[in-house]
Protein backbone atom coordinates (compact mmCIF):
# COMPACT_ATOMS: atom_id res chain seq x y z
CA UNK A 1 0.00 0.00 0.00
CA UNK A 2 2.90 2.39 0.61
CA UNK A 3 4.11 2.10 -3.28
CA UNK A 4 0.10 3.35 -4.22
CA UNK A 5 0.26 6.00 -1.47
CA UNK A 6 3.49 7.40 -3.07
CA UNK A 7 1.77 7.52 -6.14
CA UNK A 8 -1.86 8.85 -5.74
CA UNK A 9 -1.40 12.33 -7.02
CA UNK A 10 0.57 11.17 -9.81
CA UNK A 11 -1.79 8.69 -11.21
CA UNK A 12 -3.27 11.15 -14.28
CA UNK A 13 0.82 12.05 -15.00
CA UNK A 14 2.35 8.25 -15.27
CA UNK A 15 -0.03 6.25 -17.18
CA UNK A 16 1.94 2.47 -17.27
CA UNK A 17 1.61 1.63 -20.91
CA UNK A 18 -1.83 -1.30 -21.73
CA UNK A 19 -0.74 -4.90 -21.71
CA UNK A 20 -0.69 -5.70 -25.66
CA UNK A 21 -2.76 -8.21 -26.91
CA UNK A 22 -2.26 -11.13 -28.73
CA UNK A 23 -5.04 -13.90 -29.85
CA UNK A 24 -2.96 -16.41 -27.83
CA UNK A 25 -6.00 -17.27 -25.51
CA UNK A 26 -5.68 -21.22 -26.53
CA UNK A 27 -2.08 -20.91 -25.38
CA UNK A 28 -2.02 -22.86 -21.74
CA UNK A 29 1.05 -24.68 -19.95
CA UNK A 30 -0.07 -27.90 -20.88
CA UNK A 31 0.24 -26.61 -24.45
CA UNK A 32 3.71 -25.10 -23.99
CA UNK A 33 4.47 -28.34 -22.84
CA UNK A 34 3.65 -30.36 -25.35
CA UNK A 35 4.92 -27.97 -28.14
CA UNK A 36 8.09 -27.65 -26.50
CA UNK A 37 8.43 -30.91 -25.53
CA UNK A 38 11.22 -32.07 -27.98
CA UNK A 39 13.26 -28.88 -27.72
CA UNK A 40 13.07 -29.33 -23.69
CA UNK A 41 14.59 -33.03 -24.58
CA UNK A 42 17.67 -30.92 -25.91
CA UNK A 43 18.21 -28.22 -23.46
CA UNK A 44 17.27 -29.96 -20.04
CA UNK A 45 18.50 -32.71 -18.33
CA UNK A 46 16.13 -35.78 -17.66
CA UNK A 47 15.90 -34.54 -14.40
CA UNK A 48 15.78 -30.62 -15.16
CA UNK A 49 12.03 -31.67 -17.06
CA UNK A 50 10.66 -33.71 -14.23
CA UNK A 51 10.84 -30.78 -12.07
CA UNK A 52 9.50 -28.41 -14.55
CA UNK A 53 6.74 -30.68 -15.33
CA UNK A 54 6.04 -31.58 -11.65
CA UNK A 55 6.34 -27.32 -10.71
CA UNK A 56 3.93 -26.59 -13.37
CA UNK A 57 1.49 -29.36 -12.85
CA UNK A 58 -0.50 -27.17 -10.78
CA UNK A 59 -0.61 -24.49 -13.58
CA UNK A 60 -1.97 -26.39 -16.35
CA UNK A 61 -4.81 -24.47 -17.34
CA UNK A 62 -3.74 -21.12 -17.03
CA UNK A 63 -3.95 -19.40 -20.51
CA UNK A 64 -2.86 -16.24 -22.49
CA UNK A 65 -0.12 -14.22 -21.59
CA UNK A 66 0.12 -15.47 -17.94
CA UNK A 67 0.62 -19.14 -19.01
CA UNK A 68 3.74 -17.92 -21.17
CA UNK A 69 4.98 -16.42 -18.11
CA UNK A 70 4.39 -18.73 -16.05
CA UNK A 71 5.99 -21.40 -18.22
CA UNK A 72 9.35 -19.05 -19.00
CA UNK A 73 9.59 -17.96 -15.10
CA UNK A 74 9.85 -21.77 -13.89
CA UNK A 75 12.17 -22.43 -16.83
CA UNK A 76 14.29 -19.96 -16.35
CA UNK A 77 14.79 -20.58 -12.60
CA UNK A 78 15.22 -24.06 -12.91
CA UNK A 79 18.23 -22.40 -15.64
CA UNK A 80 19.87 -20.15 -12.61
CA UNK A 81 19.68 -23.24 -10.00
CA UNK A 82 21.80 -25.42 -12.52
CA UNK A 83 24.32 -22.08 -13.18
CA UNK A 84 24.07 -22.81 -9.43
CA UNK A 85 25.21 -25.80 -9.04
CA UNK A 86 27.94 -25.46 -11.91
CA UNK A 87 29.60 -22.78 -9.83
CA UNK A 88 29.96 -25.20 -7.42
CA UNK A 89 27.94 -23.46 -4.86
CA UNK A 90 27.26 -25.05 -2.33
CA UNK A 91 24.25 -23.13 -0.36
CA UNK A 92 23.78 -21.84 3.11
CA UNK A 93 20.20 -23.19 4.14
CA UNK A 94 19.94 -20.32 6.90
CA UNK A 95 20.60 -17.80 4.33
CA UNK A 96 18.42 -19.08 1.90
CA UNK A 97 15.40 -18.73 4.67
CA UNK A 98 16.64 -15.41 5.39
CA UNK A 99 16.07 -13.82 2.14
CA UNK A 100 12.82 -15.46 1.07
CA UNK A 101 11.00 -14.47 4.63
CA UNK A 102 8.32 -12.51 4.77
CA UNK A 103 9.91 -9.15 6.15
CA UNK A 104 10.86 -6.64 3.53
CA UNK A 105 13.44 -5.09 5.47
CA UNK A 106 16.65 -6.84 6.49
CA UNK A 107 19.73 -6.95 8.99
CA UNK A 108 22.65 -8.63 8.44
CA UNK A 109 25.60 -8.03 11.25
CA UNK A 110 28.69 -9.16 9.61
CA UNK A 111 31.51 -8.79 7.34
CA UNK A 112 30.24 -8.21 3.66
CA UNK A 113 32.18 -10.05 1.49
CA UNK A 114 31.90 -13.47 4.18
CA UNK A 115 27.88 -12.68 4.08
CA UNK A 116 27.74 -12.28 -0.05
CA UNK A 117 29.74 -15.97 -0.34
CA UNK A 118 26.82 -17.35 1.90
CA UNK A 119 24.61 -15.92 -0.65
CA UNK A 120 22.89 -17.84 -4.03
CA UNK A 121 24.41 -16.85 -6.92
CA UNK A 122 22.20 -14.21 -9.02
CA UNK A 123 20.04 -13.83 -5.81
CA UNK A 124 19.94 -10.05 -5.35
CA UNK A 125 18.33 -7.46 -7.88
CA UNK A 126 20.19 -3.82 -7.40
CA UNK A 127 22.91 -3.33 -5.37
CA UNK A 128 23.74 0.38 -4.66
CA UNK A 129 25.93 1.89 -1.91
CA UNK A 130 28.83 4.28 -0.97
CA UNK A 131 31.69 1.96 -0.17
CA UNK A 132 34.20 3.36 3.05
CA UNK A 133 36.62 5.65 1.69
CA UNK A 134 40.19 4.63 1.94
CA UNK A 135 41.42 5.78 5.65
CA UNK A 136 39.11 8.96 5.67
CA UNK A 137 36.82 7.44 8.85
CA UNK A 138 38.39 5.93 12.02
CA UNK A 139 36.53 3.07 11.17
CA UNK A 140 37.81 2.33 7.28
CA UNK A 141 41.79 2.27 7.82
CA UNK A 142 44.10 0.64 5.69
CA UNK A 143 48.05 0.27 4.93
CA UNK A 144 48.33 1.52 2.16
CA UNK A 145 46.29 2.30 -0.83
CA UNK A 146 46.81 -1.11 -2.46
CA UNK A 147 45.19 -3.26 0.31
CA UNK A 148 42.34 -0.85 0.27
CA UNK A 149 41.69 -1.55 -3.51
CA UNK A 150 42.61 -5.58 -3.29
CA UNK A 151 39.85 -5.62 -0.57
CA UNK A 152 37.48 -4.08 -2.57
CA UNK A 153 38.31 -5.89 -5.49
CA UNK A 154 37.31 -9.13 -3.53
CA UNK A 155 33.93 -7.58 -2.54
CA UNK A 156 33.26 -6.47 -6.31
CA UNK A 157 34.17 -9.75 -7.29
CA UNK A 158 31.60 -11.45 -5.16
CA UNK A 159 29.21 -9.08 -5.87
CA UNK A 160 29.00 -10.21 -9.68
CA UNK A 161 28.30 -13.42 -8.50
CA UNK A 162 25.46 -12.82 -6.21
CA UNK A 163 24.08 -9.78 -8.46
CA UNK A 164 21.26 -10.98 -11.36
CA UNK A 165 22.07 -11.27 -14.89
CA UNK A 166 21.45 -8.02 -16.45
CA UNK A 167 21.05 -6.06 -13.75
CA UNK A 168 22.97 -2.94 -11.95
CA UNK A 169 25.55 -1.69 -9.26
CA UNK A 170 25.11 1.95 -8.72
CA UNK A 171 28.35 2.89 -6.48
CA UNK A 172 28.41 6.22 -5.00
CA UNK A 173 32.42 6.81 -4.45
CA UNK A 174 34.18 10.36 -4.44
CA UNK A 175 38.14 11.31 -4.78
CA UNK A 176 40.04 11.76 -1.65
CA UNK A 177 43.18 14.10 -0.75
CA UNK A 178 45.69 11.52 1.31
CA UNK A 179 48.31 9.97 1.56
CA UNK A 180 48.94 6.67 -0.61
CA UNK A 181 51.37 5.12 2.02
CA UNK A 182 52.89 3.22 -1.06
CA UNK A 183 55.95 5.70 -1.70
CA UNK A 184 56.35 7.46 1.65
CA UNK A 185 54.24 7.79 5.27
CA UNK A 186 55.30 11.55 5.54
CA UNK A 187 53.17 14.52 4.98
CA UNK A 188 54.31 15.33 2.24
CA UNK A 189 53.32 12.01 0.34
CA UNK A 190 49.65 13.27 0.56
CA UNK A 191 48.01 13.71 -2.82
CA UNK A 192 44.50 13.42 -5.18
CA UNK A 193 43.36 9.56 -4.90
CA UNK A 194 41.14 9.40 -7.72
CA UNK A 195 39.04 6.25 -6.13
CA UNK A 196 36.36 7.06 -9.14
CA UNK A 197 38.94 5.99 -12.03
CA UNK A 198 40.51 3.14 -9.20
CA UNK A 199 36.97 1.50 -9.51
CA UNK A 200 36.25 1.73 -12.73
CA UNK A 201 39.11 -0.38 -13.69
CA UNK A 202 38.46 -2.61 -10.84
CA UNK A 203 34.50 -2.87 -11.91
CA UNK A 204 35.70 -3.61 -15.09
CA UNK A 205 38.34 -6.35 -14.68
CA UNK A 206 35.67 -8.41 -12.50
CA UNK A 207 33.22 -8.48 -15.17
CA UNK A 208 30.80 -5.51 -15.49
CA UNK A 209 30.03 -2.87 -18.11
CA UNK A 210 30.67 0.60 -17.22
CA UNK A 211 27.57 2.26 -18.53
CA UNK A 212 27.71 6.13 -16.54
CA UNK A 213 28.95 8.38 -14.36
CA UNK A 214 26.65 11.09 -13.00
CA UNK A 215 28.50 13.63 -11.20
CA UNK A 216 27.21 14.86 -7.65
CA UNK A 217 27.87 18.27 -7.30
CA UNK A 218 27.56 18.85 -3.16
CA UNK A 219 26.97 22.83 -3.74
CA UNK A 220 29.43 25.56 -2.15
CA UNK A 221 32.29 24.92 -0.71
CA UNK A 222 33.05 26.46 3.18
CA UNK A 223 36.72 25.42 3.30
CA UNK A 224 39.03 27.94 2.32
CA UNK A 225 41.94 26.04 1.53
CA UNK A 226 42.25 26.55 -1.98
CA UNK A 227 43.49 30.22 -1.24
CA UNK A 228 46.97 29.32 0.05
CA UNK A 229 46.90 32.14 2.44
CA UNK A 230 46.40 34.73 -0.74
CA UNK A 231 49.21 33.77 -3.15
CA UNK A 232 47.55 34.26 -6.32
CA UNK A 233 49.98 33.37 -8.52
CA UNK A 234 50.68 30.65 -10.68
CA UNK A 235 51.06 26.95 -9.20
CA UNK A 236 49.78 27.96 -5.87
CA UNK A 237 45.76 27.69 -7.01
CA UNK A 238 43.67 24.52 -6.88
CA UNK A 239 40.23 24.34 -6.63
CA UNK A 240 37.96 22.51 -4.08
CA UNK A 241 36.70 19.04 -4.76
CA UNK A 242 32.92 19.72 -4.57
CA UNK A 243 31.63 16.96 -6.38
CA UNK A 244 31.35 12.73 -6.39
CA UNK A 245 31.01 10.47 -8.46
CA UNK A 246 28.15 8.03 -9.24
CA UNK A 247 28.56 5.13 -10.94
CA UNK A 248 26.86 2.65 -13.44
CA UNK A 249 27.64 -0.53 -13.90
CA UNK A 250 25.87 -3.16 -15.58
CA UNK A 251 26.33 -6.81 -14.70
CA UNK A 252 25.89 -8.84 -18.72
CA UNK A 253 26.91 -12.33 -17.94
CA UNK A 254 26.68 -14.24 -21.69
CA UNK A 255 23.99 -17.11 -21.66
CA UNK A 256 23.76 -19.11 -24.46
CA UNK A 257 21.11 -21.38 -22.66
CA UNK A 258 18.17 -20.86 -25.52
CA UNK A 259 15.11 -18.94 -23.91
CA UNK A 260 11.35 -18.97 -25.23
CA UNK A 261 9.84 -16.03 -26.99
CA UNK A 262 8.05 -13.93 -24.67
CA UNK A 263 4.78 -13.84 -27.60
CA UNK A 264 4.22 -17.32 -27.92
CA UNK A 265 6.48 -19.17 -25.32
CA UNK A 266 8.16 -21.43 -27.95
CA UNK A 267 11.62 -22.71 -27.59
CA UNK A 268 11.85 -22.94 -31.45
CA UNK A 269 14.17 -20.15 -31.21
CA UNK A 270 17.65 -19.47 -33.46
CA UNK A 271 20.69 -17.58 -32.02
CA UNK A 272 20.29 -14.07 -33.46
CA UNK A 273 23.73 -12.11 -32.30
CA UNK A 274 24.89 -10.46 -29.40
CA UNK A 275 22.73 -7.05 -28.66
CA UNK A 276 25.55 -6.03 -26.85
CA UNK A 277 28.43 -7.49 -25.39
CA UNK A 278 27.59 -10.32 -23.37
CA UNK A 279 23.71 -9.98 -23.93
CA UNK A 280 22.85 -12.98 -26.20
CA UNK A 281 19.72 -12.08 -28.49
CA UNK A 282 17.53 -14.55 -30.38
CA UNK A 283 14.92 -14.76 -32.65
CA UNK A 284 11.77 -16.73 -32.67
CA UNK A 285 11.41 -19.64 -35.65
CA UNK A 286 7.71 -20.65 -34.89
CA UNK A 287 5.62 -19.98 -37.68
CA UNK A 288 2.51 -19.23 -36.12
CA UNK A 289 3.71 -16.99 -33.80
CA UNK A 290 1.59 -14.18 -33.63
CA UNK A 291 4.65 -11.02 -34.00
CA UNK A 292 6.30 -11.60 -37.30
CA UNK A 293 8.01 -8.62 -39.53
CA UNK A 294 7.07 -7.19 -42.58
CA UNK A 295 9.73 -9.44 -44.10
CA UNK A 296 8.19 -12.59 -42.25
CA UNK A 297 11.11 -12.51 -39.47
CA UNK A 298 9.99 -13.84 -36.04
CA UNK A 299 9.97 -12.01 -32.97
CA UNK A 300 13.68 -11.03 -31.97
CA UNK A 301 14.34 -10.68 -28.15
CA UNK A 302 17.06 -11.51 -25.31
CA UNK A 303 16.62 -11.94 -21.51
CA UNK A 304 17.68 -8.20 -20.88
CA UNK A 305 14.92 -6.87 -23.62
CA UNK A 306 12.56 -9.26 -21.86
CA UNK A 307 13.09 -8.17 -18.35
CA UNK A 308 12.47 -4.51 -19.19
CA UNK A 309 9.46 -4.86 -22.09
CA UNK A 310 7.85 -7.59 -19.44
CA UNK A 311 3.83 -6.03 -19.35
CA UNK A 312 3.23 -7.56 -16.31
CA UNK A 313 6.12 -5.53 -15.04
CA UNK A 314 4.67 -1.89 -16.51
CA UNK A 315 2.62 -1.16 -13.55
CA UNK A 316 1.30 1.48 -11.60
CA UNK A 317 4.04 0.77 -8.61
CA UNK A 318 6.38 0.41 -11.29
CA UNK A 319 5.96 3.83 -12.79
CA UNK A 320 8.93 6.96 -12.32
CA UNK A 321 7.15 9.56 -11.53
CA UNK A 322 7.86 12.84 -13.70
CA UNK A 323 9.77 14.75 -10.39
CA UNK A 324 12.29 11.98 -10.30
CA UNK A 325 13.07 12.19 -14.11
CA UNK A 326 13.56 15.38 -14.04
CA UNK A 327 15.96 15.34 -11.45
CA UNK A 328 17.86 12.88 -12.89
CA UNK A 329 17.46 14.21 -16.67
CA UNK A 330 21.25 15.44 -16.76
CA UNK A 331 24.09 13.35 -16.19
CA UNK A 332 25.36 16.50 -13.67
CA UNK A 333 22.82 16.57 -10.66
CA UNK A 334 22.95 18.91 -7.42
CA UNK A 335 21.37 18.39 -4.05
CA UNK A 336 23.13 19.01 -0.82
CA UNK A 337 25.27 16.14 1.42
CA UNK A 338 22.84 15.03 4.38
CA UNK A 339 22.98 17.18 7.38
CA UNK A 340 23.65 14.76 10.73
CA UNK A 341 23.97 17.05 13.45
CA UNK A 342 21.21 18.12 14.96
CA UNK A 343 20.09 21.53 16.79
CA UNK A 344 21.74 20.54 20.08
CA UNK A 345 24.87 19.18 18.53
CA UNK A 346 24.00 15.60 18.67
CA UNK A 347 24.67 12.49 15.17
CA UNK A 348 21.29 12.12 15.01
CA UNK A 349 21.79 9.40 12.30
CA UNK A 350 24.87 7.49 14.36
CA UNK A 351 27.16 7.28 11.68
CA UNK A 352 30.36 9.89 10.86
CA UNK A 353 29.20 9.73 7.00
CA UNK A 354 25.53 9.36 6.16
CA UNK A 355 24.07 8.56 2.87
CA UNK A 356 21.84 10.82 1.19
CA UNK A 357 18.69 9.08 0.22
CA UNK A 358 18.79 10.98 -2.91
CA UNK A 359 20.63 7.79 -4.31
CA UNK A 360 19.44 5.22 -3.44
CA UNK A 361 15.91 6.39 -4.26
CA UNK A 362 16.93 7.23 -8.10
CA UNK A 363 18.69 3.79 -8.33
CA UNK A 364 15.76 1.94 -6.95
CA UNK A 365 13.44 3.41 -9.51
CA UNK A 366 15.58 3.42 -12.06
CA UNK A 367 16.74 0.23 -11.74
CA UNK A 368 14.25 -2.33 -10.02
CA UNK A 369 11.01 -3.25 -9.87
CA UNK A 370 8.42 -4.12 -6.98
CA UNK A 371 9.49 -6.88 -4.77
CA UNK A 372 13.02 -7.48 -6.28
CA UNK A 373 15.92 -7.35 -3.24
CA UNK A 374 17.87 -4.29 -2.68
CA UNK A 375 21.13 -4.76 -1.37
CA UNK A 376 23.56 -2.23 0.53
CA UNK A 377 26.78 -4.00 1.22
CA UNK A 378 28.32 -1.69 3.82
CA UNK A 379 24.72 -0.09 4.73
CA UNK A 380 25.97 2.32 7.08
CA UNK A 381 22.60 4.45 8.32
CA UNK A 382 20.43 1.66 6.23
CA UNK A 383 19.18 4.23 4.00
CA UNK A 384 19.41 2.27 1.15
CA UNK A 385 17.25 -0.29 2.44
CA UNK A 386 14.47 2.52 4.15
CA UNK A 387 14.23 4.23 0.76
CA UNK A 388 13.83 0.25 -0.88
CA UNK A 389 11.02 -0.62 1.50
CA UNK A 390 9.59 3.50 0.90
CA UNK A 391 9.14 1.84 -2.38
CA UNK A 392 7.92 -1.40 -2.23
CA UNK A 393 11.34 -3.51 -2.12
CA UNK A 394 12.43 -5.74 -0.33
CA UNK A 395 15.71 -3.92 0.97
CA UNK A 396 18.29 -5.82 2.73
CA UNK A 397 21.49 -4.11 4.26
CA UNK A 398 25.21 -5.61 5.34
CA UNK A 399 26.93 -3.75 8.18
CA UNK A 400 29.87 -5.20 10.04
CA UNK A 401 29.77 -2.59 13.19
CA UNK A 402 26.59 -3.85 14.89
CA UNK A 403 28.22 -2.76 18.39
CA UNK A 404 28.19 0.90 17.38
CA UNK A 405 25.40 0.65 15.19
CA UNK A 406 22.05 -1.17 15.93
CA UNK A 407 20.64 0.81 18.66
CA UNK A 408 20.65 3.99 16.26
CA UNK A 409 19.51 2.16 13.17
CA UNK A 410 16.76 0.43 14.66
CA UNK A 411 15.69 3.48 16.34
CA UNK A 412 15.25 5.30 12.61
CA UNK A 413 13.78 2.21 11.23
CA UNK A 414 11.20 2.79 14.30
CA UNK A 415 11.20 5.98 13.26
CA UNK A 416 9.70 5.53 9.35
CA UNK A 417 7.73 2.59 9.67
CA UNK A 418 5.07 1.35 12.14
CA UNK A 419 5.01 -2.79 11.36
CA UNK A 420 8.42 -3.30 12.75
CA UNK A 421 8.75 -5.77 9.76
CA UNK A 422 12.61 -6.37 10.18
CA UNK A 423 14.69 -9.52 10.40
CA UNK A 424 18.12 -9.87 12.07
CA UNK A 425 20.99 -12.54 11.01
CA UNK A 426 23.74 -12.64 12.82
CA UNK A 427 26.94 -13.92 10.68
Amino acid sequence: MQILELFKNEIEIVKPQKIKSYNNKHITVSYLLEHNQKYLSNLLLSEEIQELKLTLSNFLDISGSNAIKTFTDVYLEILKKRHRLENNQNLDIKMVEFLQNKNDLKIIWGDCLKTMQKMPSESIHLMVTSPPYYNAREYSQWNNLNDYLEDMRLIIRESYRVLDNHRVWVFNVGDIFDKDNLKTKSVWGKRRLPLGAYFIKIFEEEGFEFVDDIIWDKGEVESQRHKNGGINYPFYQYPLNCYEHILIFHKHRLDLNKIPCPVCGSLNVNGNTQSEIGVQSWECKNKNCFERSPHNRGKRFSLRSNMMQDDFNRTLENAIDKLTIAKWRRDIVKFPPVIKIDHKGNNKLGHSAPFPKDIPEMAIKYFSYASDIILDPFAGSFTSAIEAKKLGRIGLGIEINKKSFRSVILNRINDNFSDQSVSELDL
